[in-house]
């Protein structure tokens, strides 16, 4: 086989002074585990979280009608959820570091689709550039004018949580009525009431920024340790926030397939533990801070295959301009935009993990080969390494353990990476 030259990586968001307190991810694992729930337990749990709940928040004056008068799980087309993490420190978790402006850092948007039959979460980079509607922080009073072009993770200190849904709704086209920002103390609390996660480690994992240091293996990770898994970009892969986005998304189909697999929703005092995680480290937007709304996803996504619940990294390319920054790959996101517009059901390609993480080496089970155990995977499937690929591209191709795509889903580009939660994947160190 002849060499393959590589061009070197650019490392997206390397900024001084800037640590990786994106650990607020967790924001799909800490709704997830209340909106899997099932109707009776969760409708008594959410209801006495929803009545203590943090802060609310308002969105658009479009978005807030829809959110007040529509049912969440009959709105044509789908709906539509995004979830936020915030790289702010204040009055966190032994905060010792003060980062000036919220950012964020962490931003996935939720598509459920009409038939509930698939749930796709898709991640936009922090370091992506894209146009910023004018937006007015609704804590300063400050109004700041509209960007043609600014970094994706500073619309929330534009504008807080409304500036960042506006942003999105503009780059993708799709209408969002609900909302949520999470802090990353519902990590540790999430992984806690779970007992942990088991994570599968591909290559060793030595991060000195978080002090995270993994071997090859298996690991159950929860409180700082898991922690510092989502937080770490050093660690995995070409040390790029896109490779971190791929091994946040090992943690989140392996919690995932926890909370769906073992018995977790029909234990009373974990359910209360999970809501209690989730509902209090968040701020929601109105129309998500209700019971019936909760309740509402919770029924929709009751029994939903792990292998239709999609985790993909919105399509980007190298910025010709910085090649500390991204830019949109505009074909590309062009049909995934179009495939959620449309409640379009889609699948990944066979090669399509992303930068830092690949196929678990024991196929249907985990690093160290312990047996697949979920129930719900449907057709379980694989994927290989992509570590290193640079964004834009697609992987080189190869023979996957199982097929990803199936005769009633539209196949998503190559270039699109991501899994679906049913995949065991590893997360590949650096």
């Amino acid at each position: 086989m002849p060499a393959v030259t590589r061009r070197p990586f650019a490392r997206h968001g390397k900024q001084a002074r800037r640590r990786a307190w994106t650990s607020a991810v967790t924001v799909v694992a800490a709704a997830a585990a209340v909106l899997l729930v099932s109707g009776t337990s969760l409708a008594a749990i959410a209801g006495a979280q929803l009545k203590a709940a943090p802060q609310t928040v308002q969105l658009s004056t479009d978005d807030q009608s829809t959110a007040k008068t529509a049912d969440i799980t009959a709105i044509k087309g789908g709906a539509n959820i995004l979830l936020i993490g915030s790289d702010t420190r204040v009055g966190q978790f032994d905060s010792d570091e003060h980062v000036e402006g919220a950012r964020n850092d962490v931003t996935m948007l939720v598509h459920l689709s009409q038939d509930h039959q698939q749930l796709t979460a898709v991640s936009f980079p922090r370091d992506l550039m894209v146009p910023i509607p004018a937006c007015t922080n609704p804590a300063t009073g400050t109004t700041y004018p509209a960007a043609s072009s600014a970094m994706f993770n500073t619309a929330l200190g534009n504008g807080g949580v409304s500036c960042v849904v506006d942003t999105v709704e503009n780059l993708t086209g799709l209408s969002i009525p609900y909302a949520g920002l999470i802090t990353f103390d519902g990590v540790i609390e999430m992984s806690n009431a779970l007992g942990g996660v088991d994570v599968c480690v591909a290559q060793p994992i030595d991060d000195t920024f978080t002090g995270l240091h993994l071997t090859a293996g298996s690991h159950k990770l929860e409180g700082t340790d898991a922690l510092a898994f989502l937080r770490t970009r050093h660690g995995v892969g070409d040390g790029s926030d896109l490779a971190r986005i791929s091994s946040q998304q090992v943690f989140l189909s392996a919690l995932l397939r926890k909370v769906t697999a073992d018995g977790t929703l029909s234990n009373p005092l974990t359910l209360y533990k999970l809501a209690g995680a989730a509902l209090s480290n968040m701020t929601l937007s109105d129309g998500l801070a209700r019971t019936r709304t909760i309740v509402g996803v919770a029924t929709a996504l009751r029994g939903m295959s792990t292998a239709n619940m999609l985790f993909v990294q919105y399509p980007v390319a190298d910025d010709p301009t910085n090649p500390a920054r991204v830019v949109v790959d505009e074909q590309t996101a062009h049909t995934l935009n179009v495939a959620l517009q449309n409640d379009v059901r889609t699948s990944l390609g066979d090669s399509t993990t992303g930068r830092a993480s690949q196929e678990s080496p024991s196929s249907g089970g985990t690093a160290s080969g312990t047996p697949s155990s979920d129930p719900s995977a449907g057709t379980s499937t694989g994927g290989s390494s992509s570590a290193g690929t640079p964004s834009g591209t697609s992987s080189t191709p190869a023979t996957p353990s199982t097929p990803k795509r199936t005769a009633t889903a539209t196949p998503l580009p190559s270039s699109i990476t991501g899994q679906s939660a049913s995949e065991r994947t590893c997360s590949v160190g650096n």
